[in-house]
Parts: structure tokens; sequence; C-alpha cells
């Protein structure tokens, strides 16, 4: 087991082995059924506080051919699903547990310090490195400071494809907001570790935000994005359902509907879109779509294990990157917000968003983030966007202190 090849079990068992654990396992069924397609390539994005560094804790586990996790899994939901059709191949909840070198990489880890981003991935590329010439030392490699190279080394001599899984892949976007040739040479880094290599069988990828945009062209245009106002079919996997909360109010004796007040009103859908069914009678996917309401993960374990009703949203971040935006009056902006505070929903058009943190031309720019960040809901049947629960609407209360929006909203009764 290494640092970043192989890097076992120990954190998904952390969380298995946790007062408060909701079973998503199930999400490894689909990522089984992608394995050496041309899906392979998965880009989750998801704000903070939703989950997505546990699932990174599962994927690992469950691949990783050094971790040895079959009773993890047993007796998890993913043990008790149907076989997987993919293609012409069936597929048991096993079949490729244990199968595959797994890289895992904290993107957070190495472009926090203060180091360009190509000192950055010179390091993180060396650290990778090292862990892939310990477990193989007989490899002939050609260059051991290029990381593509070496895996290309190592897959040649030894014929095992790899499972590549990167947690806060956009950490570059948000630690380097204004360094734009840094993250053009992070993203063309991406692109070449990932695209069009046989060695691997899966790559993953999860951060707050979608992947970025240059123009109308993406250097990772090879994923498929499940984001916020996109989950598609991994629409229930993006935070706690319905059923989970009630299930954590059964064990917990708690009152759902306080903590459905509180911590409830994402608004995500798998539902695909009606026009494009011929005979809707026969679609498969039509009788497993679903809208699902979304709960914060964070919010909801915090509140049943501390038996208490709060906002847990500001403990991770302050309400100043909230008041940081929407203090940019884009298009009404002010107007628009003092409307989603009175419990109003808004129509947006998020076409426009470059997915980052600084590129806004638009007032639905600004809102497109905020959905991302988790501030916002999102109703993609209906393009509206909503302050979903009183937690979030605390730290909109919260944000709008200043004398600036005291003036404005004096100004505004006025009219």
């Amino acid at each position: 087991m290494g640092t970043y090849l192989n890097p076992g079990k120990k954190a998904f068992e952390k969380a298995v082995n946790s007062d408060i654990y909701v079973d998503k396992t199930e999400l490894i069924r689909y990522l089984n059924s992608i394995i050496n397609t041309k899906q392979q390539y998965v880009s989750i994005s998801r704000p903070r506080r939703f989950g997505k560094t546990i699932t990174v804790d599962m994927i690992c586990a469950y691949y990783d051919r050094d971790a040895d996790s079959r009773q993890l899994f047993s007796e998890k939901k993913l043990a008790k699903t149907k076989v997987v059709h993919a293609g012409t191949k069936e597929m048991l909840w096993d079949t490729y547990l244990g199968s595959f070198d797994v890289i895992r990489l904290t993107m957070t880890k190495f472009f926090k310090r203060k180091k360009t981003v190509s000192n950055a991935l010179d390091d993180m590329q060396r650290l990778v490195i090292r862990d892939l010439k310990k477990a193989y030392p007989d490899v002939d490699y050609f260059d051991d400071e290029d990381l593509i190279q070496t895996i290309d080394d190592v897959y040649s001599e030894t014929d095992r494809q790899i499972i590549i899984v990167i947690d806060e892949w956009d950490a570059v976007f948000r630690e380097r907001q204004n360094d734009k040739d840094g993250q053009k040479e992070y993203l063309d880094f991406l692109r070449d570790l990932l695209k069009d290599n046989e060695h691997i069988a899966l790559a993953y990828m999860t951060g707050i935000l979608p992947i970025k945009k240059y123009g109308k062209h993406s250097a990772l245009n090879m994923f498929t994005e499940y984001s916020m106002t996109s989950p598609k079919g991994l629409a229930e996997y993006v935070g706690f359902t319905k059923e989970d909360v009630l299930e954590i109010c059964r064990q917990k004796n708690l009152n759902y509907d306080l903590l459905k007040e509180w911590y409830d009103g994402y608004r995500i859908s798998n539902k695909p879109s009606d026009e494009l069914i011929d005979d809707k009678t026969i679609c498969d996917d039509l009788s497993e779509s679903q809208i699902y309401e979304i709960y914060c993960p964070l919010s909801v374990v915090s509140a049943a294990l501390y038996k208490k009703l709060e906002s847990y949203w500001n403990k991770t971040e302050t309400y100043e990157a909230l008041a940081e935006y929407i203090r940019k009056d884009y298009d009404g902006l002010k107007e628009s917000v003092a409307l989603l505070m009175d419990g109003g929903k808004l129509k947006i058009d998020t076409s426009s968003y470059q997915n980052d943190m600084t590129s806004f031309t638009c007032r639905d720019d600004v809102l497109s983030l905020l959905i991302h960040l988790g501030y916002l809901g999102y109703d993609d049947e209906t393009s509206e966007v909503f302050i979903p629960n009183k937690e979030i609407m605390d730290e909109f209360h919260t944000s709008t202190k200043s004398d600036e929006w005291i003036q404005f909203r004096k100004e505004s009764s006025e009219h």
C-alpha cells in the first residue's frame, strides 16, 4: 500500500464504522458498467459537505487490488443489486473488486502551497512515481520524472490497468483564481495523463466546479459531467435522499419535519427529456426516473449527532464567501437576491457560465456559481433557482447585514 498508489481501505472503513453511515455503494454498480468504455471518464461536481471524499474513499477501497475489501462490501447494498448488463457482458457486484491499481490524488494538497502550477505538478508526479517504483522495482523505466511515461512503462511490463481517482480536481481554479496560464497548463496535463491511454480503465474526478470552459471548447471534453444542474443518472448519489434521512431519524429518534425544514430543498432530477422518447411504454429509463429532494449530508449528520438544529454551513465556510458574490450587482443581481430571500424563484440561463470563480459577464453567471457552491437550489425542469432551506436562508441573512445592503433595502422600499 502506498500514499498515492493503492491507498487501501482504511479511510472507507472509518466512514462505515461511524455512528451514522449512509450506504451509497450502489454507485459502483454504475461505474463497473462503464469501465473500459467510451463513458469511462466521470466528473462529479458537488458543493462542499456533500460527501464527495467519502465516495472517493469507497471507490479506492473497492478497486484497489491490495485492499482485500470483500468483507467490507459483501454486506452493503452493492452486493444485493441485480446483475449489471454492459454490452454483451453480465457482471456480478464483485466482478471488478480488487482488480486494479488505483492512483488517488487530492489536488488541494499540491496547490495550497505557494508554488507555481508547474512546480506543484512536478511535485505530484515525483510522489506518484516514487510509489510506482516501490511497487514495481524491476520495471525498466525510460524517464522516471515523467508520470505518463512511467505509467506506460509499468503497464507495458505488467499488463495491469489503473483507475485514477482525483479528489478536489478543481483546486487550481479555487486557489489560483486569476492564474489563467497555470489553469490551462493544469488542464492540458490532465488531458495528456488521461485521454486515449489504454492503461486507464476508469477516471473519476470530484470537485465543486464543473469542468472549465475556454470559449466553446474544453481540454477535458472526454468526460461526462454530473453536476448540480445536470446530475443525469447519478441524481440519488448527490447527497442524502428523503429515504436516507427518514432512516437516520428512525435510528436517532429525531423529528423529520424539522430536519426537512432546515436542510432539505435541493431538487435533483434524473428524468430524461420527454420529447426525446418515442414510445414511452417501452422505455426502461422512464420507469426509473425520479425527482429527488436532496439534503446536505454534513448538516444532517451534525444535527443528528449533536441533537441541535443550527447552521453547520458556517462551520466550514465564512459568510464572506457568499457576500463576495452577491454584492456583484450585475443586471440587477441585488434585486434578484432580495426576491429569492422573500421565498421567490427566478428563471435563469446557466449556459454562459464559464465554470470558474471569476469569469462573470451577467447576473446569471453569478447565480450559476451559487448553485454549484450549494447556496441555491436549481429546478432543471423549469430552469429556476431558489434558496433551498432555512440553513442557507440564514447564510443569506448574515451576508446581507452590511451598510451596503441596508441602504439598498431602504432605497428599494422607497420605490
